[in-house]
């Protein structure tokens, strides 16, 4: 009761994929629920702008899954906005919270009994050969950079501040972020990052040779991919929902965005938790249960 007593007066904001079945009659069933609980400052669909007091918010819940969560974290990372992931699609990663869950748990969390986790975000740049800003997006997951039509190998020189890491020759790179690591990062072969680490996955798209394998690196100093030589259809393809095309002699710039996002963790279920229920990360082939 002390934490419901406590989270009276916050404000909430809720974003949605009104896309996704079932999402709208939940959110009707519980506006009630939730008004008696906090001031709701909006109810909007990912697609659309943000309203001009989203920046005022206590906890922003999302319904949706993974891809609804990641597009909020875009729009309110420069906010400090907590997020909540009610997950309303199959797997689930990132949304962790079932409607049942969110209920059980929302007082403590408007209380601040659950502390959200600091997770990096990109900020992701696209300069022209002659040096001019033409794409410019945040990154929650990853930035990847693929071939594209005519599908021939790509060629591209990767440094990190004044240091050159390697010229990478293939179907294209994928940049991560800790919290994308587990996406086509984890599928394309690289390492899985624990959330919190302030560092980034280099990982290749089957590269030419044998010997370029995954790294991981700090983000401490700007990341700087040169598209040496690309495709007609190449592109540089934001959290798997934004993108934009590259050029020969175009520079991708990846640096640490100067906010975090900040998302509720489902409490006692901890990372590695996760990875083995989710993605059955840790389990023997013939794994059938917890003594399997």
């Amino acid at each position: 009761m002390g934490g419901m007593a406590g989270a009276m007066g916050k404000k909430l904001l809720i974003l949605a994929n009104f896309d996704k079945a079932g999402v709208s009659e939940q959110i009707e069933r519980l506006r009630g629920w939730f008004e008696q609980r906090a001031e709701i400052l909006a109810v909007r669909s990912t697609l659309e702008p943000l309203p001009e007091a989203a920046g005022q918010a206590d906890l922003c819940v999302v319904f949706g899954g993974d891809g609804t969560l990641l597009s909020a974290a875009r729009k309110l990372a420069h906010t400090g906005v907590p997020l909540l992931g009610v997950n309303m699609g199959k797997l689930g990663f990132l949304a962790e919270f079932s409607v049942e869950h969110l209920q059980k748990h929302f007082g403590q969390i408007l209380a601040g009994e659950i502390q959200p986790t600091e997770r990096i975000v990109l900020d992701v740049c696209v300069y022209g050969e002659a040096g001019e800003e033409a794409f410019r997006s945040p990154a929650a997951n990853d930035v990847a950079i693929c071939s594209g039509e005519p599908f021939r190998m790509i060629d591209l020189s990767v440094a990190r501040g004044d240091d050159h890491i390697a010229r990478y020759r293939g179907d294209g790179l994928i940049v991560a972020t800790p919290t994308g690591s587990t996406g086509y990062n984890m599928s394309a072969g690289g390492p899985i990052l624990e959330p919190t680490l302030h560092a980034v996955t280099i990982t290749p798209v089957a590269p030419h040779t044998l010997s370029l394998r995954p790294i991981a690196v700090g983000i401490d100093r700007p990341i700087r991919v040169t598209a040496v030589r690309v495709n007609e259809g190449t592109a540089a393809i934001v959290d798997g929902q934004v993108r934009s095309n590259l050029h020969d002699g175009d520079v991708l710039e990846i640096r640490r965005a100067a906010r975090c996002a900040r998302i509720i963790p489902h409490p006692g279920r901890a990372f590695f938790h996760t990875l083995a229920s989710k993605l059955q990360w840790g389990h023997s082939p013939h794994h059938t249960g917890p003594d399997g």
